[in-house]
């Protein structure tokens, strides 16, 4: 009877010992650092155990990076959005809403990422924005769906041998191929008969037959620019 308790008891301790061993695999698709035999976690893994008893890595990739803080003798691993993708990846939306709320407002309407934001955009207003992408920071900031295209137009009615012609607001008129000058209603040639600077419309007038002109009291200048 004594021999058969202790074979008994050795039966218990092997396949109890066989459990352990089992409850230890790891799954998923890390590799492991088996160097010495022991099962090891890699960097930018986390190892846990299960209430089973079984080692298994949390691992951070495609685009999730982990940040590691120790004081204390307490070490505090957090996961975030960030780092490089490794993997295609595709967002199933499947019929949710998915939205961004506090991007950042771009300040310059001429020209996307031109200036430092100085704004959050605020939800709850009409319209429709758009995400544009700062080049100088790579900050993808938001600007007003009316400000990628601006249009204006102004008429002036001239002095005698008036030349130059300040837009009213002082707007920033782009180059000359995008803004157009009437005298009269006639067109008049760009980057000749008229120069842009800033805000301001300079005539050039021609004194040279036969397509010479001069401007005259009560002409009609009008502008129109698109940007």
């Amino acid at each position: 009877m004594k021999r058969y308790l202790q074979t008994s008891a050795i039966l218990v301790f092997i396949l109890s010992s066989f459990g352990m061993v089992n409850a230890q695999q790891t799954t998923g698709d890390v590799t492991q650092n088996s160097a010495n035999g022991a099962a090891q976690a890699l960097n930018g893994t986390i190892r846990v155990i299960d209430n089973k008893g079984t080692i298994k890595y949390l691992q951070a990739k495609n685009g999730i990076t982990t940040l590691t803080n120790t004081t204390n003798n307490v070490t505090t691993t957090t996961w975030q959005l960030g780092g490089t993708l490794t993997d295609d990846t595709t967002i199933d939306l499947n019929g949710k809403k998915f939205g961004l709320a506090k991007v950042l407002q771009n300040t310059n309407a001429n020209q996307a990422g031109s200036n430092v934001p100085s704004t959050s955009a605020t939800l709850g207003t009409s319209g429709y924005t758009i995400l544009v992408r700062d080049e100088a920071t790579g900050n993808v900031l938001k600007m007003l769906a009316t400000d990628l295209v601006q249009s204006g137009q102004e008429k002036f009615t001239s002095a005698a041998g008036q030349t130059s012609y300040n837009l009213t607001g002082s707007p920033a008129l782009p180059s000359y191929s995008q803004v157009w000058v009437y005298r009269n209603g006639a067109k008049l040639i760009a980057n000749e008969d008229y120069t842009v600077s800033g805000s301001v419309v300079t005539l050039v007038p021609n004194s040279t037959a036969p397509n010479n002109w001069s401007v005259l009291a009560g002409d009609i200048i009008e502008v129109q620019y698109l940007k």
